[in-house]
C-alpha cells in the first residue's frame, strides 16, 4: 500500500465521518492506550490485533521479567502482572533500545505476554517486540486528534518572512510545513518537488514505511491470507510462508476498503436507529426511576403497616404486664397489713403473761379461754405462711421466634417462581464445595445465583459472594480451611427473582486435602483384598476364601486382618483425608501408622509376634489400655456393623454403650504431623469423634485393615492422582 493510497483512506474515513455529523473527539476511547490509559505513542499490533505503545510493550515485559525472578524461587503461582506497576528503570529501556540489543538477554525466557486489551495471553514470537508491526494509521488518528484538541494553537509555515501566516499543508519529503504561497514557491510545477506528498498541517515527520520483521532490509508488498499479515516476498519465496496462500497488497488493499467502507456505511446509515433507541433508552431510565420511587414507598407503606401492629401488640402487652403487676402488689400490700397486725400481738403476749398471774381459779378460766382462741388463731397464721402472689412474669415472656423466622424470610413477591430449595443430601463439602438443589419450576426458571459467605466464630456475618449457575449445581473452591460457610440460592426469570432458599451451614475440613491412592505393592494381599483399577477402592474376600479352607479351620484358629496403606507417605505439616465404609462391612480399621510399624504388621499372618497373629492385632483392647498414656506409632480405630468403636482412653468413658457410635456416612481423619496428634471426624457435621496422641518420629501413611466381608472407597478429591497419572499417560 503506497502513502498517498493510505492518506487517502483516511480521508475517505474521514469524510464519511463528517457526512455522519461526528466530530473527530467521538472517537476518543479508540485512541486510549488500554496499558498507561494515555494517547497511542508509536502504536504496534499484537497478534490479537488489539495496538500498545511501544514503550508499554517494554515496560510490562520488563516488569514480567522482574516478577518472574522475584518470586521464581518462592513457586508462586501468581496471575499476569497487573498494568499499572511501576515503571521499570529507564537504564533497562536504554539497553533495550540500543542497537544489536538481543531478546533474549533481557526479557523473560517465555514469549507469552499479557494484552491489557484482551487480557489473553499472546505468543510474540522468537522475535518478540521485533516482530510487531507498527500501526501507521492509528498513529495518523491520533495525530490528526492531537491536531483538533489544540486547535487553537495553530501550526504556522516555517518558510513565510515574520510575521508567519498559519500554515495549511505540511510536506513529508521535505520535514516542513507551508502557507498556500510558500508552498506554490517552493514546490512549482514541473519540478521534483512538485512530486512530493504534502497533508493537512501536521508536526509529524515520521516515515511511513512497513518494513518486514523477519528481513529488516525487504518491504512488505504482499498480504498472508492464512496468517492474516502482511509478508514481503522473501517471506513467501523460503521463509514461514512460503506453503501460504498469499495475494498482492492492492488486492488486500482493495478488499478491506471495501469490508470498512461498508461497515461505516452501514453504522452511518443506522444513526436514526441508534437515536430512537437512545430515545427509548432514556424514556426507560425515566420509567425506572419513578417504578423504582414507586416501589420503595409501597415498601415503606407495608413496614409502616408492620410497625403500626407492632406498636399496637407492644402496647397492649405492657398493658398487660402493667396490670398484673399493679394486681399482685396490691395482694402483697393486703398480707403484709395482716403480719404487720401480728407484731402487736406482742401486746397479746404481755397480756396472756399477766393472766397466768392469776390464782383465782375461777376468774383465770373466765379470762383465759378467750384468750387462748386469739393465741390460737395468731400461732396457726405464722404456721401456714405462703405468699398471697407470684414475683415471676413467666407467663408474659413474648415468644416472638416464628415472627422472627418469619420476618427473616421477608422478600420480594416472586411472581409465580418457587422458591429453590437445596438438597442438603447431596450437598457436601470437602476441598470444594459441591451445593445441589431442587426446583419445581426447573424449566421456567432461566438462571439461579448461588450465594456462599463465610461465618466467623463470634458470628459475625461477611457479605455474600455471587455466583450465577444455569444448571441446578455448583461447585464452589477456594474456601477457607476450618471455617464455616453459608449457603442460599434463588432463581431467576427474566428480571423475575424468586426468595432466596434456606441456608445450609457446611463445614470445611480442619486441614488440606491429602491426596493418595491404595498401595497395591506394600504387603497387599491379593487372595484376600480386591483393588480396583483406579486403586480408590477396596474390597475384602476373605469369606470366600474361609468358605473354601472349611475343612482346615479348627477350634482356636484366628482370621488374620489384612491390612492394605496408603501409596503416599507424611513427613510434616497438616493434612486431612476422608472415605466411605460400605455399610454390608463386618469389621475395619482405619487410621495411620508409621513406616517401622509397617513392617511388623506385614510379615506373615502365622508370625506369633506379628500383630496380625491376633484377631484384633495393631489395636487390642489389652495394648490400648496398658498404653494409652504414650504415644503409639499408629492410632487404628474400629468400625463394623454398621457402628463406629472409640478405642479406651483415661478421657473416654468404661460404659461400652457410651463407646459406641452409630457409623457416619463419610468418616474423615486430621493428621496434625507437627503436634504428634490425629483425631477422626464425622464428615456429615464435620464433628470430631475421638482424637489421641501418635509418634510422630518416622513417616506416617493411611492405614486400613479389613477382615471379613467390607469395602473401603476413597472420597473422590483424593483420586485427583490418579487421574493426573492417567492424563499423564
Amino acid at each position: 500500500m503506497s502513502e498517498s493510497g493510505e492518506m487517502s483512506e483516511f480521508g475517505y474515513i474521514m469524510e464519511l465521518l463528517a457526512k455522519g455529523k461526528v466530530t473527530i473527539k467521538n472517537i476518543e476511547r479508540e485512541l486510549i492506550c488500554p496499558a498507561c490509559k494515555e494517547l497511542f505513542t508509536h502504536p504496534l499490533i499484537l497478534p490479537c490485533q488489539h495496538s500498545i505503545c511501544h514503550k508499554c510493550v517494554k515496560e510490562l515485559l520488563l516488569t514480567l521479567d522482574d516478577s518472574f525472578n522475584d518470586v521464581g524461587s518462592d513457586n508462586s503461582n501468581q496471575s499476569s502482572p497487573r498494568l499499572r506497576l511501576a515503571s521499570p528503570s529507564m537504564d533497562k529501556i536504554d539497553r533495550i533500545n540500543r542497537p544489536g540489543w538481543k531478546r533474549n538477554s533481557l526479557t523473560p525466557k517465555t514469549t507469552i505476554f499479557p494484552c491489557p486489551g484482551c487480557e489473553h495471553d499472546v505468543d510474540l514470537g522468537e522475535r518478540g517486540i521485533n516482530g510487531l508491526f507498527r500501526n501507521f494509521t492509528l498513529e495518523t488518528i491520533v495525530e490528526r486528534y492531537r491536531q483538533a484538541a489544540r486547535a487553537a494553537t495553530a501550526i504556522m509555515c516555517d518558510l513565510c518572512k515574520p510575521p508567519p501566516q498559519e500554515s495549511t499543508k505540511s510536506c513529508m519529503d521535505c520535514s516542513a510545513s507551508y502557507c498556500n504561497e510558500c508552498f506554490k514557491i517552493y514546490h512549482p510545477w514541473g519540478t521534483v518537488k512538485a512530486q512530493h506528498e504534502y497533508v493537512g498541517p501536521t508536526t509529524n515527520f515520521r516515515p511511513k514505511i512497513l518494513m518486514c520483521p523477519e528481513h529488516e532490509t525487504e518491504r512488505i508488498n504482499m498480504y498472508c491470507e492464512l496468517c492474516r499479515r502482511p509478508v514481503c516476498h522473501l517471506c513467501k519465496l523460503g521463509g514461514n510462508h512460503s506453503n501460504h496462500r498469499v495475494t498482492t497488497m492492492s488486492s488486500a488493499y482493495k478488499t478491506l476498503k471495501e469490508k470498512l467502507s461498508k461497515d461505516i456505511d452501514y453504522l452511518i446509515g443506522k444513526e436514526s436507529q441508534v437515536k430512537s433507541q437512545i430515545s427509548e433508552l432514556n424514556l426507560l431510565m425515566k420509567e425506572t426511576e419513578c417504578n423504582g420511587e414507586r416501589a420503595k414507598e409501597e415498601a415503606i407503606t407495608h413496614f409502616e403497616k408492620l410497625f403500626e401492629i407492632l406498636e399496637e401488640r407492644k402496647s397492649s402487652v405492657l398493658k398487660a404486664i402493667e396490670s398484673s403487676k399493679k394486681l399482685r402488689l396490691d395482694k402483697f400490700q393486703t398480707q403484709m397489713e395482716e403480719y404487720r397486725g401480728l407484731l402487736e400481738n406482742n401486746g397479746l403476749v404481755g397480756y396472756a403473761q399477766e393472766v397466768l398471774k392469776e390464782t383465782d381459779q375461777s376468774c383465770f378460766v373466765q379470762t383465759a379461754k378467750q384468750l387462748h382462741l386469739r393465741i390460737q388463731k395468731a400461732t396457726e397464721s405464722l404456721k401456714s405462711f405462703r405468699p398471697a402472689a407470684q414475683t415471676s412474669f413467666e407467663d408474659y415472656v413474648v415468644n416472638t421466634s416464628k415472627q422472627t423466622e418469619l420476618l427473616g424470610e421477608l422478600s420480594f413477591f416472586s411472581s409465580g417462581i418457587d422458591v429453590p430449595e437445596i438438597n442438603e443430601e447431596q450437598s457436601k463439602v470437602y476441598n470444594n464445595a459441591l451445593i445441589n438443589w431442587h426446583h419445581p419450576e426447573k424449566d421456567k426458571a432461566d438462571s439461579y445465583v448461588l450465594e456462599y459467605r463465610k461465618i466467623n466464630r463470634d458470628d459475625e456475618m461477611l457479605s455474600w459472594n455471587e455466583v450465577e449457575v444455569c444448571g441446578t449445581s455448583k461447585i464452589i473452591q477456594d474456601l477457607e480451611n476450618s471455617s464455616t460457610y453459608a449457603f442460599r440460592v434463588r432463581a431467576y426469570k427474566g428480571s423475575i427473582c424468586s426468595p432466596c432458599s434456606r441456608e445450609l451451614i457446611l463445614h470445611t475440613p480442619p486441614a488440606p486435602v491429602f491426596s493418595f491412592l491404595f498401595d497395591e505393592k506394600c504387603g497387599y494381599n491379593n487372595e484376600h483384598l480386591l483393588l480396583n483399577l483406579k486403586r480408590d477402592r477396596v474390597e475384602s474376600r476373605a469369606g470366600y476364601n474361609l468358605l473354601l479352607a472349611a475343612e482346615r479351620i479348627q477350634v482356636g484358629y484366628y482370621t488374620s486382618l489384612d491390612y492394605i496403606i496408603g501409596d503416599t507417605g507424611i513427613t510434616k505439616g497438616k493434612h486431612f483425608w476422608a472415605f466411605r465404609v460400605e455399610p454390608y462391612s463386618y469389621l475395619v480399621k482405619v487410621g495411620v501408622a508409621s513406616s517401622d510399624k509397617l513392617q511388623e504388621w506385614l510379615r506373615s499372618p502365622r508370625d506369633a509376634v506379628s500383630p496380625r497373629y491376633e484377631q484384633d492385632s495393631g489395636h487390642d483392647s489389652g495394648s490400648e489400655d496398658a498404653c494409652f498414656d504414650s504415644s503409639q506409632p499408629f492410632t487404628l480405630v474400629t468400625i463394623g456393623m454398621k457402628k463406629f468403636f472409640i478405642p479406651k482412653s483415661p478421657t473416654s468413658s468404661n460404659d461400652p454403650e457410651n463407646r459406641v457410635l452409630p457409623m457416619p456416612t463419610s468418616i474423615g481423619i486430621f493428621l496434625d504431623y507437627d503436634k504428634g496428634k490425629v483425631s477422626f471426624y464425622d464428615m456429615d457435621h464435620m464433628k470430631c469423634l475421638y482424637e489421641r496422641q501418635v509418634d510422630c518420629s518416622h513417616t506416617l501413611y493411611p492405614a486400613f485393615a479389613l477382615m471379613g466381608s467390607g469395602g473401603i472407597q476413597l472420597e473422590e478429591p483424593i483420586t485427583a492422582k490418579y487421574l493426573e497419572y492417567q492424563e499423564n499417560m
